[in-house]
């Protein structure tokens, strides 16, 4: 009965141990950086799409929440996205959904704060039912300026750029 007892406690100490949530660490203030609400520019296809997009942080502060709203080639556009940091790989992970595709983009890579640029990259499936490749740079210009170039598939030069600029 004591080797039972002996295991409940330590396994109840285990479990009050797990549920200590982590805290972002430095790595997260590359994302804060986003927090708010923000205009937005797509250049694709020779053509100008206009949006937004709002960022906060949730789930205790680990991930970075946006919400996109606009148009694409005339089209209505949304998308959702979570970002985070992940201590474990060493690499900030994306995964992103809108309304073109069923399947997310899932992407991870680094941050060169001499460049202040993020550069991510992964797959999201193809309406093939292959994985396409995916890359993003996302460059700060700014407190209230951010750039990001998307390459699809193994392009040289960006198939759409999205310029933000937060909204006052």
């Amino acid at each position: 009965m004591r080797t039972f007892a002996a295991a409940v406690v330590l396994v109840l100490a285990g479990v009050s141990a797990a549920q200590q949530p982590p805290k972002p660490g430095p790595e997260y203030d590359v994302l804060k950086k986003l927090v708010g609400t923000w205009e937005t520019s797509l250049a694709a296809g020779g053509t100008t799409s206009k949006g937004t997009v709002m960022y906060k942080l949730g789930l205790g502060g680990l991930w970075l929440v946006s919400d996109m709203d606009g148009e694409m080639f005339g089209a209505k556009y949304t998308g959702h996205g979570m970002d985070s940091y992940d201590a474990a790989k060493n690499k900030y992970i994306s995964v992103w959904f809108d309304n073109t595709g069923g399947s997310p983009v899932v992407m991870e890579g680094t941050y060169d704060p001499a460049k202040k640029a993020m550069t991510l990259a992964g797959d999201r499936m193809g309406p093939d039912g292959k994985p396409a490749k995916h890359k993003s740079v996302t460059t700060w210009l700014g407190d209230d300026a951010v750039k990001m170039d998307m390459f699809l598939g193994d392009g040289k030069e960006p198939d759409f750029i999205l310029t933000y600029k937060r909204k006052k």
